[in-house]
């Protein structure tokens, strides 16, 4: 019996632009678990380290930015011309949410208590499940994606079907930045 089959039709002209096998239950199940089993090692990486290595992811996406431009007009049929506009946002958005990631973890005072140091120390959840949207797909994947990264937490992402080579693509370049393999 044949495996279940992803196709992924390009609305460019109505042809079969990618297909993908789909995960069985088992993969899936054996994914989570890989996920949460780094997440344990991944939450004790320094921060300026996971910084490091998310500006490497950065810097990764956007040096494609014309295969970006290309996957998002044959996935979606957004044209080629707007493709960059997407990648330009997505780098914004990812350069300031490293930049303010030490910032936004760090411990908060919670006030003086005689005898007592008090704070507010933000932890990591654990593996978080991205479910990004098809029509900006770069950007509303990194909404999520980052942050939880930068925050200690490994993700599982599952792109919409219309544009599932983008999930492909943004582990890749974590490949490229150094993140280890069931982080991303």
């Amino acid at each position: 019996m044949n495996a279940p089959v992803l196709k992924i039709i390009t609305p460019v002209d109505g042809s079969v632009y990618a297909e993908r096998p789909l995960a069985t239950e088992a993969e899936v199940l054996a994914t989570l678990e890989k996920a949460k089993a780094a997440q344990r090692d991944w939450r004790d990486v320094a921060i300026a380290e996971r910084e490091k290595m998310a500006t490497a992811f950065v810097d990764a996406m956007v040096a494609e930015k014309d295969k970006v431009a290309e996957l998002i007009a044959w996935q979606m049929g957004r044209p080629i011309r707007y493709g960059h506009g997407e990648m330009r946002g997505f780098e914004e958005r990812a350069r300031y949410m490293i930049a303010i990631a030490a910032k936004s973890l760090a411990d908060i005072d919670a006030g003086p208590k005689e005898g007592f140091k008090r704070y507010i120390r933000r932890e990591p959840l654990g593996v978080c499940l991205n479910l990004p949207a098809w029509n900006f797909p770069y950007m509303t994947a990194l909404n999520a994606v980052l942050p939880a990264i930068l925050a200690g937490n490994t993700v599982v992402m599952k792109h919409s079907s219309q544009t599932a080579l983008v999930a492909e693509h943004f582990a890749s370049g974590f490949a490229k930045g150094g993140l280890p393999a069931d982080v991303r």
